[in-house]
């Protein structure tokens, strides 16, 4: 009898990459909107895509207080950035309380849920940014085989790349940056997991690319099934490389 995998074929219904620059959202670019702009679109783009898919997500990003998963219920505020606009994780639910510390990735998360205009439930799963590249991949891999079901889950993954491309980024001018995102960006429009997983932690961390973490959770996730990725952005407008890509199974 012919047998096949499960892993091959039930994982996540598509996935989407996108960065977490408060700026993205309007009322907090003052001054910035229209160099926003550009990627406010691919971020708006892609997960009206992934709403599309499916309402049901899996939101993945990088947090200080480290390893945690945060429920569809949970609900925040960009007013630590500035302006009290709030977010909830789960579109269609009634307002709840915002949380004070409910961290960026996952305020982003639901920040561009909302613009869909879809219903969109969301659960989070935090990683620390300096989490071993196996530890993320072994987790991804969970998250794939706890997606494997007859409801579609789709990936979110949110983080940034270095934040060292300019004199004037927040980490200052460091010449690794620009090569270290060439590869990144090349590993999204192939949907190459194993070029995600071979990122170099340290030099990571050094770049300040907090996405290090969320994208090897991604290649986890992503290794035991075929993809095609497209990069809908790559650039970096104020020193910090913004990544936004769409994987869907090939």
């Amino acid at each position: 009898m012919l047998t096949v995998d499960i892993r091959l074929v039930l994982v996540f219904a598509a996935v989407v990459v996108l960065p977490q620059p408060p700026l993205l959202v309007p009322e907090l670019a003052t001054g910035a909107a229209d160099e926003t702009a550009e990627l406010r679109a691919a971020c708006d783009a892609a997960a009206v895509r992934l709403a599309a898919v499916t309402p049901d997500w899996v939101a993945v990003g990088a947090d200080a207080r480290g390893r945690r998963t945060v429920s569809p219920g949970a609900a925040g505020s960009f007013l630590g950035f500035g302006v009290d606009v709030r977010v909830a994780l789960d579109t269609a639910a009634p307002a709840q309380p915002a949380d004070p510390r409910l961290p960026l990735p996952l305020l982003i998360a639901g920040w561009v849920a909302a613009r869909t205009g879809a219903p969109v439930r969301i659960r989070g799963e935090l990683v620390a940014p300096d989490a071993d590249p196996g530890d993320c991949a072994a987790l991804g891999a969970a998250l794939a085989d706890a997606a494997a079901g007859a409801v579609p889950v789709g990936l979110l993954v949110v983080g940034d790349g270095a934040t060292t491309h300019t004199e004037k980024a927040p980490g200052y001018l460091d010449e690794r940056a620009g090569e270290f995102d060439a590869a990144v960006a090349e590993a999204l429009a192939a949907a190459d997991a194993d070029g995600l997983l071979r990122l170099d932690p340290g030099l990571a961390t050094e770049l300040g690319a907090i996405g290090r973490a969320p994208w090897q959770v991604l290649a986890g996730a992503t290794r035991s099934g075929a993809w095609r990725g497209e990069l809908l952005y790559s650039s970096a407008p104020f020193g910090v490389a913004y990544h936004v890509a769409v994987w869907m199974p090939a």
